[in-house]
């Protein structure tokens, strides 16, 4: 299950709250070769040599990105978008036999790391972290976040209003107006909003503006309290509780508002399922 902006945000406060202030011991990584290879883990795995001793001055997210930042000068880069578990233990016993990075702590707990599809693994020296693709799409200040208190209707409106895009290209991808939302959030979103996929963000009406501001709140919001979305562990293994409105599970189902079949379109580079009655 991919790691967008509600989880990344659950697991960076869960993670400062029980981290902050530790020293990591000792690092253990496996089964890494292929993430290397691909670029989503370090070339030279030295690099998190530089991580022991460090102590953790705070956890933070942005976007679908995990930043955890040591006194050292040292960063760890998480970002989970496309599948991936990070699980917090206070004893051995509960360490799993499959993980990419383990993090052994000086007071005996640890944290480990899976990625299960694509994502990124990066021991970081604070002044390279503009090196990391991911740090610097997502922590980009010129780029909102929807958590971010400046992120109001006004200003969301008028990135609208001035881009010809569709709307899946304007939301989701390396070239969107906001960052944090993902293929899964997409349909999520504009299924509550009633607006088609294809439809261009220009051309909404003040009223269809308003709603997909609105759904992308109503969205974070009860993700957020629910925990993440149902396929979701947090820190503690704990699974998420939040059900979205449309998506991949909605396949060969009818429309919860007017039973219309559920159909299955091919937009920007992914599939989207949406009620063509009610999405306009």
């Amino acid at each position: 299950m991919s790691v967008e902006l509600p989880e990344a945000k659950i697991l960076a406060e869960q993670m400062n709250k029980e981290l902050r202030g530790k020293c990591i011991e000792s690092y253990h990584l496996q089964d890494y070769e292929r993430l290397q290879k691909i670029g989503m883990l370090n070339k030279d795995v030295n690099d998190f040599e530089q991580l022991v001793k460090g102590e953790i001055d705070f956890v933070t997210s942005r976007g679908n990105v995990i930043r955890m930042k040591l006194h050292n000068e040292m960063s760890l880069i998480l970002g989970l978008e496309y599948g991936g578990k990070i699980f917090y233990h206070t004893t051995v016993k509960t360490l799993p036999t499959k993980f990419h990075l383990q993090l052994h702590f000086c007071d005996g707990t640890m944290l480990t790391v899976r990625l299960t599809s694509m994502g990124i693994i990066q021991a970081l020296k604070d002044d390279d972290l503009e090196h990391s693709y991911v740090f610097r799409r997502d922590f980009n200040p010129e780029v909102p976040s929807p958590l971010d208190e400046t992120f109001t209707f006004q200003s969301f409106s008028k990135h609208l209003m001035h881009n010809n895009r569709m709307l899946k290209s304007v939301l989701v991808g390396k070239d969107a107006i906001i960052v944090g939302l993902s293929n899964s959030a997409f349909q999520d979103i504009i299924f509550r909003a009633k607006l088609h996929p294809k439809r261009k963000a220009s051309e909404l009406t003040r009223n269809e503006r308003r709603s997909l501001y609105d759904a992308i709140q109503l969205m974070l919001r009860e993700r957020i309290q629910l925990n993440g979305k149902y396929q979701f562990y947090d820190l503690y293994g704990q699974q998420g509780r939040y059900t979205p409105a449309m998506g991949p599970h909605m396949k060969r189902q009818v429309c919860p508002v007017c039973r219309t079949s559920i159909e299955k379109l091919h937009v920007g580079g992914g599939y989207i399922y949406l009620c063509l009655t009610c999405q306009v």
